[in-house]
């Protein structure tokens, strides 16, 4: 997916004026995390650990739950959040309750927490984007390096 078009498709068809990435902070990053400013979001680092295997993990669900429900949560009328994980089941519910939830995105529909079934009239599936958000070839070396 190509972060830049995406930012767009959320301005345009949701008219988001603020969009967060959470994301785990690793120092060899940098040059992604400067593209991911440029091309409009707002970035909230989780420090990073490495697992048994050596796995670099930034487990972010906390950040992205105290920023929505909390931090945030007077700073805008209505919330999308980019997610197929259950681990936002209790966010979602939240959310809808006091009425500030717009729709969730679900990246991935096969990876899609049966959890989130409830919140059905809220889901969008980012496959029906897909032609307009995909990365060129070129973007995607640019990505790697």
């Amino acid at each position: 997916m190509d972060y830049t078009k995406f930012r767009k498709y959320l301005a345009d068809k949701f008219r988001v004026t603020k969009a967060f990435i959470f994301i785990g902070y690793v120092k060899d990053n940098e040059k992604l995390y400067r593209r991911l400013k440029t091309a409009g979001y707002e970035l909230v680092f989780k420090p990073t650990v490495k697992d048994c295997n050596g796995k670099i993990k930034g487990n972010i669900d906390a950040e992205l739950v105290l920023h929505t429900a909390a931090i945030e949560f007077n700073n805008y009328d209505k919330a999308i959040i980019v997610s197929g994980d259950g681990d936002f089941h209790c966010l979602l519910e939240f959310l809808e309750q006091k009425d500030k939830l717009e729709s969730l995105i679900i990246p991935n529909q096969r990876r899609m927490s049966s959890l989130l079934k409830k919140f059905e009239l809220y889901i969008m599936f980012i496959i029906r984007e897909k032609g307009k958000l995909a990365a060129t070839e070129h973007k995607k070396k640019e990505l790697k390096r």
